[in-house]
């Protein structure tokens, strides 16, 4: 059994991984901006589940509901930090308001979920991080440019963050899933008012995807049950059969171009 915070559990994966931790016998708490949309769990699973209402962006209320947690469950093993939403737009189309909202959750959110909870692993000597990401934080396709930016800065806080814990027994996962049939984009989307001049790249996107690339949510429990229950988990992990490829090919030619380039880049170090 251990013990489990996760964040944005109202639907999606989140309330997905919620409740199969609790169908096993895990005790779980989980966050959401309305407690309403916890209600199920808590009536299905009344004795091991603490519903939180939190919106991650209040740092102050992030470690008050972190804090709860520690007294709800007794310990912390493992946070999963899902919080987030999706901002559709090309780059000239995104507001600052919009902008900024989208790094205030993606990322502001998750920083203050992850400070919250450190101290509370630190001290009981063990626990796993693991920080929901995206294929899309390891490359970007247009119109979802504001969302990549705020998975890169995941990746590039979470790795930092794996090599500082390591030696408080604290391990650190990042999740990479590619597309998946949830309403990451629909509810929880946001669209930025469109400039027309855009609208042919949008059409090549719908007429370039595929109902299958995007996955089963219920097929990603049994792999997100193996990650936490593992005893050397990995800094990433794919999440569906379209993601590892992909960045697969996105990085050999990224290596064959740096390898073109490489005298031009040696010489700039002078000396």
């Amino acid at each position: 059994m251990k013990t489990i915070l996760i964040t944005g559990a109202s639907r999606g994966f989140g309330k997905l991984w919620a409740k199969s931790f609790l169908e096993r016998g895990d005790r779980v708490a989980a966050t959401a901006r309305k407690l309403s949309d916890l209600d199920d769990l808590k009536n299905e699973f009344p004795h091991s589940f603490t519903p939180i209402e939190l919106d991650v962006n209040d740092r102050k209320a992030v470690f008050e509901a972190v804090a709860l947690s520690k007294e709800a469950l007794g310990s912390i093993d493992v946070l999963i930090n899902n919080a987030g939403f999706v901002l559709f737009c090309a780059i000239e189309e995104a507001s600052e308001a919009e902008a900024r909202q989208q790094f205030n959750t993606n990322v502001f959110g998750l920083l203050w979920v992850t400070q919250a909870t450190l101290p509370v692993m630190r001290n009981q000597g063990h626990g796993h991080i693991v920080q929901v990401s995206s294929a899309l934080g390891l490359t970007a396709i247009p119109n979802l440019g504001i969302y990549s930016a705020s998975k890169f800065a995941v990746e590039g806080l979470s790795e930092s963050l794996a090599t500082e814990v390591a030696g408080f027994g604290i391990k650190v996962t990042l999740l990479e899933p590619n597309g998946f049939a949830t309403d990451w984009a629909g509810a929880s989307a946001v669209q930025s008012s469109p400039l027309e001049i855009y609208e042919p790249m949008r059409e090549a996107m719908k007429e370039n995807s595929k109902p299958s690339d995007y996955g089963d949510p219920l097929a990603t429990p049994a792999a997100v049950l193996q990650l936490i229950d593992s005893e050397n988990p990995p800094l990433r992990l794919f999440l569906g059969n379209v993601a590892f490829p992909w960045i697969k090919s996105v990085y050999q030619n990224r290596l064959e171009t740096w390898d073109a380039w490489k005298e031009i880049s040696a010489a700039a170090h002078g000396g």
